[in-house]
């Protein structure tokens, strides 16, 4: 029999923090001669075949901005060696700064290379890369921010991913998840249940 706990009241600003654990992505965007790269604490996948995924982009945001003249945005997914840098790209906007080159001489910039199917950067420090079409939704991207894409071509580091899955051995890169406030937590233990 299941043990009955006692529950704690969550305040309904809060309520989101109780499913927002999944990882931190961060979004790659670019149009003309201009490219920008934001976190995103907001992004799921939505289909298999073809694969499709969501993401939260702000109006206010430079990203949003280029994903929307160029139809294309990257996502990709960091590791925890890059946290402080995900959270920087996070915290300011790329019309104030470069998030590319390091203006503040705080060592906060990314480093990006570039896919194969789209002009938006792939960001260097991470575990996974997705390249993404916008499937426009114009409804749900004025009303609610959010971002359909279909994803045209996938990467990942085999150290942390292959077979099909996530490799979270001792020692391997793991992807980190943003709570809220400047924290942050690692993927934690993988572990299997038999049928």
């Amino acid at each position: 029999m299941t043990e009955i706990i006692e529950r704690l009241p969550v305040e309904l600003p809060k309520a989101y923090r109780l499913l927002n654990h999944g990882p931190t992505v961060l979004v790659g965007s670019a149009h003309g001669e201009r490219r920008n790269v934001m976190a995103a604490a907001w992004s799921m996948p939505l289909d298999f075949s073809p694969p499709k995924v969501a993401v939260v982009i702000d109006r206010n945001t430079l990203t949003r901005e280029l994903v929307e003249a160029s139809g294309e945005f990257s996502l990709n997914v960091p590791a925890r060696a890059i946290a402080r840098e995900t959270l920087a790209v996070g915290s300011v906007s790329g019309r104030d700064v470069d998030k590319f080159s390091d203006e503040s001489g705080e060592g906060n910039r990314v480093e990006a290379f570039d896919g194969t199917h789209i002009r938006a950067p792939l960001i260097g420090g991470c575990l996974a890369w997705l390249e993404c079409r916008v499937i426009p939704e114009p409804h749900n991207q004025d009303r609610y921010d959010l971002f359909l894409g279909e994803v045209v071509a996938a990467w990942a580091d085999p150290r942390a991913f292959r077979d099909g899955h996530w490799q979270f051995a001792p020692g391997v890169s793991r992807s980190i998840h943003y709570i809220a406030g400047g924290n942050f937590f690692e993927t934690g233990e993988a572990f299997e249940v038999k049928t």
